[in-house]
């Protein structure tokens, strides 16, 4: 069964759902506050054209998606999946950021058990690079029951691998 990268997936507090064309601005409006990519290698992406730039990549990639906040309806933030290698039975989830007030582990925490929930019907593995600074996401992850394999040289800079193995196989 082929992996289906940009499913709809409904939790207590959020919906994660395809991104489209249509959420560029309220994407933008959580994505222009500097302090979520203050740690980031990539630390102008609150800027409206280096945003713009990952947008139109988060869309051409289809397997981004947005994350609804469920009491209101509003977009607070987006991942995606990467990467899918059958063989390896592995995927990546990266290109996460959330809305400053939705901080604290609860949001997170639930995006990416949805996420891996949805992976794990795919694969036994699913990994994810995060920048050597970025010590916020490296301590959210681990949370969740991540473990670093070390260093990787991806995407123009260096990154430092995390994975999560699908329950029952080692």
């Amino acid at each position: 069964m082929p992996f289906d990268l940009q499913p709809t997936l409904e939790g207590s507090l959020l919906t994660l759902r395809p991104l489209r064309e249509s959420d560029w601005e309220e994407l933008f409006s959580v994505a222009s506050d500097p302090f979520i990519w203050e740690q980031h290698p990539q630390s102008d992406r609150y800027r409206e054209d280096v945003f713009r730039d990952f947008f139109k990549t988060a869309l051409d990639s289809q397997s981004a998606l947005a994350a609804i906040d469920r009491r209101d309806g509003r977009i607070i933030g987006s991942s995606r999946y990467h990467g899918f290698e059958e063989e390896r039975s592995e995927i990546e989830i990266g290109w996460s950021f959330l809305a400053r007030s939705h901080w604290g582990g609860l949001y997170n925490g639930e995006m990416k058990r949805l996420m891996l929930d949805h992976a794990f019907r795919y694969v036994e593995s699913v990994i994810f690079l995060i920048g050597p600074g970025n010590i916020r996401s490296q301590k959210a992850i681990l949370k969740l029951g991540a473990v670093p394999e070390g260093p990787r040289f991806a995407r123009g800079h260096e990154s430092l691998v995390f994975r999560i193995r699908r329950p029952g196989t080692g």
